[in-house]
């Protein structure tokens, strides 16, 4: 296992370069049609990157960053309120948030299924969801994937299209976007 427990600083000072500027472009269109304080959950959210990032676009969202690891969101920016959980239980009421973000994130949780399960019970209707992550149909996404799986993580990468298909069977509907050996989703989902 990767221990991020202990690698908060370390993130917080090279995170900023994994993040190419398309992505950050990529973002900043999600959230532009968003109303004033809307409330965005960034799920397994590390240092609170995705916010700092979503925050120079939107500072007038409510940011909350979610993690595991306390020695990970001890680094997140004032800005972004900070609380200990996992995407499979997140701690909070039923139709909560009008956003949620995963940067690099999913393919650290242990169960997928459960965590979409989550994402729909805490996500408002019509609310959004934004996932950039590596994609494993490339040469460079595979061999991130082998070398978290060799360093024990869950390694749950996915090809684009087949994650798309999946968050089409959860109610959203689903754009991709490549960006290189990279790739963002933005999901609109439809619920009662």
């Amino acid at each position: 296992m990767i221990p991020f427990n202990i690698l908060g600083k370390v993130f917080s000072t090279f995170g900023h370069f994994i993040y190419p500027k398309s992505v950050r472009e990529a973002l900043c269109a999600f959230l532009e049609p968003l109303e004033k304080d809307a409330k965005v959950l960034d799920v397994g959210a590390g240092t609170g990157l995705l916010c700092e990032f979503a925050h120079e676009c939107r500072d007038d969202l409510v940011y909350v960053a979610l993690d595991p690891y306390e020695g990970m969101l001890k680094y997140a920016k004032d800005f972004v309120e900070t609380t200990i959980g996992t995407a499979e239980d997140l701690p909070f009421e039923k139709s909560s948030f009008d956003v949620l973000m995963m940067g690099e994130a999913l393919h650290h949780f242990k169960d997928v299924d459960l965590a979409l399960s989550e994402v729909v019970r805490v996500l408002k209707p019509e609310g959004k969801l934004f996932i950039y992550d590596f994609d494993k149909s490339t040469f460079r996404g595979k061999s991130i994937c082998k070398g978290e799986k060799l360093l024990g993580e869950p390694g749950n990468f996915f090809d684009p299209k087949v994650l798309k298909e999946k968050l089409q069977g959860y109610g959203f509907q689903v754009e991709t976007q490549n960006h290189a050996w990279r790739y963002t989703l933005c999901a609109t989902l439809h619920k009662s």
